[in-house]
């Protein structure tokens, strides 16, 4: 019997899939795994970098196509349909929006900008949670520049508009700021589900979060997952039909996406 649709996920990995604070998720392991091998196309969509996600499905033991950089670049479709792009770039390139920040941002909201790259190596460690290897992996960006912004509300407020006149934006993630071209998880979400149309009659999308930044591709699917954040008001979140799971991830990811199945019928 021909299926009636396909299930794509798309989700956030930090504290949405691997654990906050150590990154693991050996216990929903074999869960993914079950998941890919019944047809259901599972898509990081992440701020993290093309290299750690690529280490990401090493240790999964599976070749998921993903989306790096807060939605910058799309990775691997071709492993869904061989006609799809190994690689699809939506990002300006890092040195162009550091000469673009440099150029146009006044001093002012400049010296409240702290840039991670320019961070001593304790407090780079400190800051994004990474040591040796997984740290360097970390800073390996080609799209996006993290920083802290140590400014009040009004300040960044101002940072944020002269940065969108000059076609450039901030994403806010559980730990910095990134400075992004204007491109974010769900253009690229977009852009992904666009091109999955072309084979796929019927498709059904879930995405799964667990912070503001991840709120826009919630709103964008057909059905939205919210996982556990101590940090994060659930009650202030109005998103029709919001799945919630009240644990952490990972364990919270599994919880959210076998609700989210069973109410596609799936």
């Amino acid at each position: 019997m021909k299926k009636k649709f396909t299930v794509v996920i798309f989700t956030d990995l930090d504290g949405s899939l691997l654990h906050r604070d150590t990154f693991q998720f050996d216990t929903i392991k074999d869960y993914i795994k079950s998941l890919v091998s019944k047809g259901v196309i599972i898509i990081p969509n992440s701020s993290k970098t093309e290299k750690e996600i690529e280490k990401f499905n090493e240790e999964l033991g599976v070749n998921l196509p993903f989306i790096s950089e807060n939605g910058s670049s799309i990775h691997g479709l071709n492993l869904i349909t061989s006609n799809f792009p190994d690689k699809l770039v939506l990002s300006r390139e890092k040195e162009e929006l550091i000469k673009i920040f440099e150029n146009k941002v006044p001093e002012k909201l400049k010296e409240k900008c702290f840039l991670i790259s320019k961070m001593s190596k304790k407090d780079q460690e400190n800051i994004l949670g990474q040591k040796d290897a997984k740290l360097k992996d970390a800073l390996n960006r080609k799209y996006t520049l993290p920083f802290l912004f140590k400014g009040d509300k009004n300040e960044k407020n101002k940072l944020l508009k002269v940065l969108n006149s000059n076609s450039l934006t901030l994403q806010e993630g559980g730990r910095v700021l990134n400075l992004c071209d204007n491109i974010n998880k769900v253009k690229s979400m977009n852009r992904v589900i666009k091109i999955l149309k072309k084979t796929e009659d019927k498709i059904k999308t879930i995405a799964v979060g667990d912070n503001y930044n991840d709120l826009d591709m919630l709103k964008s699917c057909d059905i939205p997952c919210l996982v556990f954040n101590d940090q994060f008001i659930q009650d202030q979140i109005n998103i029709d039909n919001l799945i919630f799971s009240n644990k952490p991830s990972p364990e919270g990811w599994a919880d959210v996406i076998k609700t989210a199945l069973l109410k596609l019928g799936y």
